[in-house]
């Protein structure tokens, strides 16, 4: 893939999915559309990859993608090859062979790029488009082929040409090029516009054959890749369409999902070999999940990370981390800043915000924690609840390694309970607690253990 370009094509408006998000930034499997082809390119080796955008889109595209791209504007709505011509000064001279591809077709494999480019590379043409073969063909521009032995292209036919619309299976345009990169730009002025001044990067298979350049069409390796999102409709086939895939793929993987119609999985999550994923599970984000889980049923896991032998029972985690043996639920959640140690146990309707609970500790039932810090083998009572929050600032509390909390145990923060120390049931703790002694009542006081 060396002297290699690409070009990105994400500067339209979208207005079909009625939407004040530009339609790149909308997600499928929880990953914005335009991300699919710049990761694809990545894994591709692309030298240099360029985005081209809409002076409305600019800053939120950018936002998102920083310095993996590089972006030219498209100033007006001048269609796919003004798009492309955005792009001419930055790639000009520079590269042999440029690649092109829209920012809205997030099911092209890089399978059938690698097989575009290296069929171009080998037949040394000006132009080669990625097609599929569809049963219906409507909204993609059709493959015009000639009838000889060979099959030669002859141009493409854009969908909005009612003489060409027709039933049953069709050969169509995926939006996904390669061409040689002197060529493309010294054509790309050959281009006419329509009757709203757009001008259609289609239009170049046409202008090669005229100069007796043979275009070549490479079959995609799946029928549903050609597929673009032009509305929500569109948006929410495909991500059904892909999250079966991602779920036969992690299957393939040694992942067990039991249930996998009402298991979702977002594209960017990674899960270890012999996991378990029980029905009405969800991961998304960012999350990994390590080795030897079981996740489920009914768990919803955002960007977090979970470790070896864990299990997520019926629980909700965001921004949080599970250490190795960790476990948790039923009905648990985990909110960012949330941090298991190896080991630890926390059961049915526990909340955890900002905290840290340290190897082994464990709180069986019913209780809030944030903004604290749990020690090792403490055992935190039912119903203890730390009152972090005085109306303005938030506050810490600390409990110490091995340490005894009551139930309904109130922590007032700032507050710490030493090492070994216990509280008694309904104890209110305002001043800290010394390491080895007992606090009881309200507010609590320390009382010799009897």
């Amino acid at each position: 893939m060396d002297n290699l370009a690409g070009i990105i094509m994400a500067a339209g408006e979208g207005s079909r999915m009625k939407s004040r998000t530009p339609k790149v930034l909308h997600r499928l499997c929880g990953k914005e559309l335009v991300r699919y082809p710049v990761d694809l390119m990545t894994r591709l080796g692309v030298e240099r990859i360029v985005v081209v955008v809409s002076p409305s889109n600019h800053e939120a595209i950018k936002a998102l993608l920083g310095n993996r791209v590089e972006y030219a504007v498209q100033s007006a709505k001048t269609g796919t090859a003004g798009a492309v011509e955005s792009a001419k000064s930055l790639l000009q001279g520079n590269f042999r062979q440029v690649l092109v591809m829209g920012g809205d077709s997030p099911l092209v494999q890089e399978g059938s790029v690698r097989r575009l480019i290296v069929g171009h590379l080998e037949s040394a043409h000006q132009m080669s488009i990625l097609s599929g073969v569809v049963q219906d063909g409507q909204g993609l521009g059709r493959i015009q082929r000639d009838q000889g032995s060979q099959r030669n292209v002859l141009g493409i036919i854009e969908d909005q040409l009612d003489e060409y619309r027709d039933s049953g299976e069709v050969e169509v345009n995926s939006g996904v090029y390669c061409f040689q990169g002197d060529w493309l730009w010294a054509n790309l002025a050959k281009v006419p516009a329509n009757s709203g001044q757009e001008r259609f990067l289609t239009d170049l298979a046409a202008i090669a054959v005229e100069q007796q350049d043979p275009v070549t069409a490479v079959p995609s390796d799946t029928a549903v890749e050609v597929q673009g999102v032009n509305n929500r409709v569109e948006l929410a086939r495909l991500e059904d369409v892909e999250r079966q895939n991602i779920r036969e793929r992690w299957m393939l993987e040694g992942v067990t999902i039991t249930d996998p119609s009402s298991v979702m999985i977002d594209a960017s999550v990674i899960i270890g070999q012999d996991t378990v994923l029980l029905p009405n599970t969800m991961l998304l984000g960012e999350t990994v999940i390590g080795a030897d889980c079981e996740i489920g049923p009914g768990s919803v896991v955002r960007d977090s990370k979970i470790g070896d032998g864990c299990r997520v029972t019926s629980s909700a985690l965001e921004e949080a981390v599970m250490e190795t043996g960790a476990n948790i639920g039923p009905f648990c959640h985990l909110r960012p800043g949330a941090h298991l140690e190896p080991d630890v146990h926390l059961g049915n309707f526990v909340e955890v915000k900002e905290s840290r609970f340290a190897a082994g500790s464990v709180m069986g039932h019913l209780g809030y924690i944030g903004d604290a810090t749990i020690g090792a083998n403490a055992n935190i009572g039912a119903g203890t609840i730390t009152c972090n929050y005085d109306g303005k600032d938030k506050h810490r509390s600390v409990v110490g390694q091995g340490a005894f909390i009551g139930c309904d145990t109130m922590l007032v923060a700032p507050v710490s309970v030493g090492d070994g120390a216990s509280t008694g049931a309904g104890a209110v703790v305002t001043k800290d607690v010394p390491a080895a002694r007992l606090a009881v009542g309200v507010p609590a006081r320390i009382v010799d253990r009897q």
